[in-house]
């Protein structure tokens, strides 16, 4: 609970000292851990965004509270001055201001870090602060696994506010669907545990809703069993063929899901600079060794590297952070599309991957640049599972087949990302220009519900426009609920509801 005495004493303080920033106020009046500029450990917690566009901006001072009281005691003096603020967790998002600030506190939940597994219940209460390969670390052994990354180095707290796509989904659902109770900071400073039993409208937006409801302080995850698990990388040479094969391989995968406890993400990665094209396949089965056929249509087209062997949950996500590029500016975008089918499915496919070449093509001589775009399988059951499980803001119907596509551009200057900007909007806007245009012709189902992934999406992407009207408007019954002074609306970053 709240120490009241101590926010009272606070309030009070904070009366007086109306013109003393958030860090000058917590120094004096707590004793939350703070890093302030000019030392190793402030520093070094910057040096922790994916992007080091978000980690060039210079918050005024980094605050780590290790508790839900001291993450109420800071929002207790935010909410009596002005000040423009950020909350972190892993800084895997990389769109600037909205996991990191300048000129303003940085709340870092880097020590909001606990990882309890109680096997009675089969839950496992984990902070914001981990990231997948902690998590995973701290579970190795036994035999459980919660549904989260499939990358290590990506947070706990802002993948499960997105909604969180993982290796499990078409067994478990999203990685919100999996999440049982929540501790929430909101803007008047209280702490309130969030279930579906006890406050259900805001446990419904915070599934998906993004940061617009409070601050979560720990997540209560169903656990599920798990042993040892196969996965790893299968790596191509980008030929026409190999890039026709994998397109149409992906595909039929998509549409005839082979096995529940099977996983993939599909992509092509362009190192433009020495014109180094390949794909990359990241391949996952909850099992010691998949079925005979599940990942044919990959293993049959020829590859240069095969890393794929029996290890545990721990060490597959770990080995996938090689995914994550050190030292570069970083962009995220999204699309969504229905599944191609029938005769025009193979050209629907290719001309997707045309466009990201073509407009990739457009900025190869910009230093350092890598673009990379995935293709990842949204099928029939992770909605009928989410369905299963209550639902969540995306709201899925169950009843048609899709592909997310993730593109990545990352390059070494800061001085390039006007130019990246447009690139990224030309070639996510080029292909919802290409569905709407293969849906009018017929090779594609219109009428069709394409909401975003908002883990991967590019800052001015409309995500909260793209989603059900009703799912719409409970986000904005609840802001409204929990925010009416606008705390999280005005005065911090990330994917906003409109008015």
């Amino acid at each position: 609970m709240v120490n009241r005495a101590w926010l009272g004493a606070t309030a009070l303080a904070v009366a007086f000292v109306k013109a003393q920033s958030t860090c000058e106020v917590v120094e004096s009046q707590t004793g939350i851990s703070m890093l302030m500029p000019l030392t190793i450990d402030y520093s070094n917690e910057q040096s922790e965004y994916w992007s080091t566009s978000c980690g060039g901006l210079k918050p005024t001072c980094i605050l780590a509270p290790s508790t839900a009281d001291e993450v109420a005691a800071i929002v207790s003096v935010l909410r009596n001055n002005n000040e423009t603020f950020a909350i972190k967790s892993g800084g895997h998002n990389p769109n600037n201001w909205f996991a990191s600030v300048n000129d303003g506190p940085l709340i870092s939940t880097k020590n909001l870090n606990e990882v309890i597994f109680d096997p009675a219940t089969e839950t496992v209460r984990v902070g914001p602060g981990n990231r997948w390969d902690d998590v995973a670390a701290e579970l190795d052994g036994t035999g459980y696994t919660v549904v989260g990354g499939r990358i290590g180095n990506v947070g706990v707290g802002g993948y499960l506010l997105g909604g969180g796509l993982s290796f499990m989904s078409t067994q478990y659902g999203w990685g919100a669907n999996s999440i049982l109770e929540y501790t929430l900071v909101l803007a008047n400073a209280s702490i309130i545990t969030v279930s579906e039993s006890s406050h259900p409208d805001i446990y419904m937006a915070l599934k998906g809703g993004g940061n617009n409801f409070g601050i979560v302080t720990s997540y209560l995850l169903q656990a599920y069993p798990q042993g040892d698990v196969w996965g790893g990388n299968l790596v191509y040479d980008a030929t026409p063929e190999n890039t026709a094969a994998l397109l149409e391989a992906v595909r039929v995968f998509t549409e005839n899901y082979p096995d529940d406890k099977a996983g993939i993400i599909m992509t092509a990665e362009r190192t433009l600079a020495t014109l180094a094209d390949i794909w990359v396949i990241f391949l996952y089965y909850n099992g010691p060794e998949p079925p005979s056929g599940v990942f044919e249509g990959f293993t049959a087209v020829p590859h240069s590297i095969d890393t794929t062997k029996t290890q545990s949950m721990n060490s597959l996500l770990s080995a996938n952070n090689w995914a994550v590029i050190k030292g570069s500016v970083y962009t995220i975008g999204t699309e969504s599309m229905p599944l191609p089918t029938g005769a025009d499915a193979p050209e629907v496919m290719q001309s997707i991957y045309d466009h990201w070449v073509n407009v990739s093509d457009t900025v190869k001589f910009v230093p350092g640049l890598v673009a990379s775009i995935a293709f990842q399988p949204l099928p029939k059951q992770i909605a009928r599972l989410a369905k299963e499980k209550g639902g969540d803001m995306l709201d899925l119907d169950d009843d048609i087949n899709r592909i997310v596509i993730e593109l990545d551009y990352s390059f070494w200057f800061d001085s390039d990302y006007a130019k990246i900007d447009t690139t990224m909007r030309d070639t996510y806007e080029g292909f919802q220009s290409l569905v709407k245009g293969y849906q009018q012709s017929g090779s594609l189902p219109s009428d069709v519900y394409l909401p975003l992934f908002q883990n991967d999406c590019f800052y001015p992407q409309d995500y909260f426009g793209r989603l059900r009207p009703e799912k719409l408007a409970l986000a904005k019954k609840v802001q409204a609920d929990v925010d009416p002074n606008g705390l999280w609306r005005d005065r911090t970053g990330g994917f906003k509801i409109p008015a």
